[in-house]
């Protein structure tokens, strides 16, 4: 079916100067906001910003997870600053060890990321009280207005903050690029910028200031930047409620920003601050798209990874112009001195959530897992780190014929983003629970303001059911035009002087490269056919994969070069600075770039990874040179040795110690909502199981994994709550090393797990709901991942 968007013609150009944001004067790369973009050195500038939780995850491992993230395209570490966490007694404010906000900004600033601190003092974060300590909530004042009485202590605390971060801020070359004020807080401009006043009086300086703006937020005119979100899932719906209408909206292209079902469970839907911010005056940045999800207790929600994939695709073609994510890189609460520090129905908050575990579901998990969201995201943002300057400034546009409501899965779901010349096409053909169908003798016609409509591709294609891509139009490369591509951009190299572009094939669509006849001198693509029709050539035919290289000779006299690797290749694709020049890796390990050193991290026995361009200096691991061969237009290195190698073992049982008892009589909180089973359940009625921990594991990098059924697990060492979980059908990994080693040793780790009564209201997801009613452990694995340091001698 041939589909049709008009692109409009060029809007004024964006509003500037008019907001009271001001980077610092000596800045040398001023960040400004436009009302439809960000800029920083007065270029277009689309940032990726990734929640971490510095007071959820070890100190030591805080620089390696950093550079994941930055090696998986995130620019910019958002992190709740949790009262909680650092004044649980109240005046004994600590930012030691896991809460040292100051070294976690400081090792931002060291990998070239920026840093949000989002210092509340309200959070939310599924935290107790939402970050407020107890103290302060006993306290006769009412929270999160201008009472004075509690403005007294949140002056203490911004002071404790800007403390932390003097000198971090932007006048003296620090990360901080924003700082965002309470969360969630939809009625009440003015505390808002009693708050924003606050902050700047005890020191604290950004750029941006930001707030969440979902809800109909009410936010004091100009003073703060709005920032948006949007998830596939929810936990803090009804368990029989379904997939929540507002999670659905998310796969669908539209220009409405708002969504009024996050913090529902707070602040009911039929509730809002007010009418939506301006935007006329704001560009459409986001805080928080759902890098995953949290689970309650009475609602257990599965995100895939193609719904993190597609959720971020379908926002940057809805007209998104700062992609944030949350969570980015999952943590562990810790346990509190006077309490547990997890939101719960104890506090009179709607939902129970692990005592323990926040992973979230993210792309980098709870220990460091990497996981395939991990993957799709990190190809999005490789688009965004070469074309985000491009992408930014132009406008989205909604084709002729749209979805008539959420309920229709029958019309194709499309976009263009142009700046009346060029622009880039994205299309979502994926959505969470009710698959969309695929899509038959496809065409699209973008019809151009300041440049010939486009047609393509030249033979209809079928759109994959679950397929989400972008494609390129009259996309310029080096003197090069490339009018359209069936392939995603992932970036551009220069390889000894020649400029290649990378594309990605789409599992199921051929590949088809169209070419301005106009800019093209001579041509060489040895796997694929060329014809020439008119002004234009096409290229069919292509394999993709390492060798489906297309060179160009343009007629100013550039050498270009098509590389369009296969999907799978694709995700596997990092990009970064190593000895001494930037370099697309493929490895289907994790891999980060630290100055002149690379990392890889896996568990393959002998680790394989391939660069463009090679390097001419050899590489080693260890001291020990790695071999070198061809792979397509890559160079592949391997090691001859397994020494350091890690793996997976095979399966092995964990020891019944004592059979589960009947299941917990069901309890409900606020709302009518389930809520967990209390402490006296895991000694009375859980199952028992005693693992065993082979000497010979290291403990650095080792995974327990567990195939397990039940309601609820909890892992003990001795009688100390170690790790958590909640039923969902999802293995439950615990990391060795955040076990006490002595106290491991003297009494060995237990899993107490809970069957779920059989009446019990609570949402788990179909293809778990069976795994419920018995409390087992299936078998368990050990699963070790190593580093290995590649240099170049």
């Amino acid at each position: 079916m041939p589909h049709l968007l008009r692109v409009p013609a060029r809007p004024a150009p964006p509003l500037t100067g008019h907001l009271p944001f001001a980077d610092a004067p000596a800045a040398p790369d001023p960040i400004e906001v436009t009302s439809r973009y960000l800029t920083r050195g007065g270029l277009p500038w689309f940032p990726v910003s990734g929640e971490f939780h510095y007071s959820r995850h070890p100190a030591r491992h805080w620089e390696e997870e950093l550079l994941k993230m930055k090696a998986g395209g995130v620019t910019v570490a958002a992190a709740y600053v949790i009262w909680i966490h650092h004044e649980e007694v109240e005046g004994r404010v600590r930012f030691d060890g896991d809460r040292d906000l100051r070294r976690f900004a400081e090792l931002c600033a060291r990998h070239g990321l920026g840093f949000i601190p989002r210092i509340g003092p309200w959070c939310h974060a599924e935290v107790r009280n939402g970050g407020l300590p107890d103290w302060l909530s006993a306290r006769a004042c009412t929270p999160r207005t201008d009472d004075p009485a509690y403005l007294e202590p949140v002056r203490g605390w911004f002071a404790a903050i800007a403390e932390q971060l003097r000198g971090l801020d932007r006048a003296h070359g620090g990360p901080i690029v924003a700082i965002q004020i309470e969360n969630e807080l939809y009625d009440q401009p003015g505390h808002l910028l009693t708050l924003k006043r606050m902050a700047q009086d005890a020191g604290l300086s950004a750029p941006l200031w930001t707030s969440t703006a979902w809800g109909g937020v009410q936010l004091p005119p100009d003073e703060l930047l709005p920032l948006y979100g949007g998830y596939t899932e929810a936990f803090w719906t009804e368990a029989d409620g379904g997939w929540p209408e507002t999670c659905r909206k998310h796969f669908f292209f539209t220009h409405q920003r708002d969504d009024e079902g996050i913090g529902a469970d707070l602040r009911p839907t039929t509730v809002r601050g007010g009418d939506p911010a301006p935007t006329d005056r704001f560009p459409w940045a986001t805080c928080e798209l759902g890098g995953g999800m949290a689970v309650a207790y009475h609602r257990r929600p599965r995100v895939e990874p193609d719904d993190v994939g597609a959720l971020g695709l379908t926002k940057i073609g809805c007209g998104s112009v700062w992609q944030g994510y949350y969570m980015f890189h999952g943590g562990t609460n810790p346990l509190g001195e006077l309490s547990t520090l997890q939101e719960s129905h104890a506090t009179d908050y709607p939902n129970d959530l692990p005592v323990l575990t926040y992973d979230f579901q993210a792309p980098l998990g709870e220990y460091g897992q990497v996981r395939p969201s991990y993957h799709e995201l990190r190809l999005q943002h490789l688009l965004l780190a070469d074309f985000g300057p491009l992408i930014a400034p132009m406008e989205s546009v909604l084709p002729e014929r749209q979805p008539s409501d959420q309920s229709d899965r029958e019309t194709l779901r499309w976009a263009v983003r142009s700046d009346g010349t060029a622009g880039f096409l994205f299309v979502n053909n994926h959505q969470p629970h009710e698959p969309l169908p695929a899509h038959p003798g496809t065409t699209f016609t973008v019809d151009l303001p300041d440049a010939p409509a486009l047609t393509f591709p030249s033979t209809p294609v079928t759109v994959p059911t679950g397929a989400y891509f972008c494609w390129p139009l009259r996309l310029e490369i080096a003197g090069l035009r490339l009018d359209w591509a069936t392939a995603q951009p992932v970036c551009t190299l220069d390889d000894s002087g020649r400029t290649v572009l990378v594309l990605a094939a789409i599992d199921g669509i051929a590949v088809e490269l169209a070419l301005d006849a106009d800019t093209v001198t001579s041509l060489d693509a040895p796997s694929g056919d060329v014809t020439q029709a008119d002004d234009r050539i096409l290229i069919t035919g292509l394999r993709p994969g390492t060798d489906a290289l297309v060179q160009v000779k343009t007629a100013d006299g550039h050498d270009v070069g098509l590389l369009v690797l296969d999907a799978a290749t694709a995700r596997t694709a990092y990009r970064g600075v190593a000895w001494g020049a930037e370099r697309l890796v493929l490895s289907p390990d994790s891999v980060v770039f630290d100055h002149e050193e690379l990392r890889v991290h896996g568990s393959a026995a002998r680790p394989s990874l391939a660069v463009l361009p090679g390097p001419r200096r050899p590489l080693t691991v260890a001291g020990a040179p790695l071999s070198a061969t061809a792979d397509g237009v890559f160079t592949r290195y391997t090691t001859g040795t397994d020494e350091g190698a890690g793996g997976q073992n095979t399966a092995r049982a964990a020891t019944l110690v004592r059979p589960a008892g009947p299941p917990p009589e069901t309890v409900t909180g606020p709302l009518g909502r389930a809520s967990a089973p209390s402490d006296q359940h895991f000694a009375t009625s859980a199952a028992e199981y005693r693992v065993d921990i082979p000497d010979e594991l290291p403990r650095e990098g080792t995974l327990l994994r567990i195939h397990w059924t039940g309601d609820v697990g909890r892992a003990y060492v001795g009688d100390a709550l170690v790790a958590d979980q909640f039923f969902s059908g999802r293995v439950w990994d615990i990391g060795l090393d955040r076990l006490p080693a002595d106290d491991l040793r003297a009494h060995g780790l237990r899993l107490r797990l809970l069957p779920q009564a059989a009446d019990a209201p609570v949402y788990v997801p179909e293809h778990a709901a069976d795994g419920t009613a018995t409390a087992a452990v299936r078998h368990i694995e050990w699963v070790t991942t190593h580093s290995w340091s590649v240099r170049a001698d």
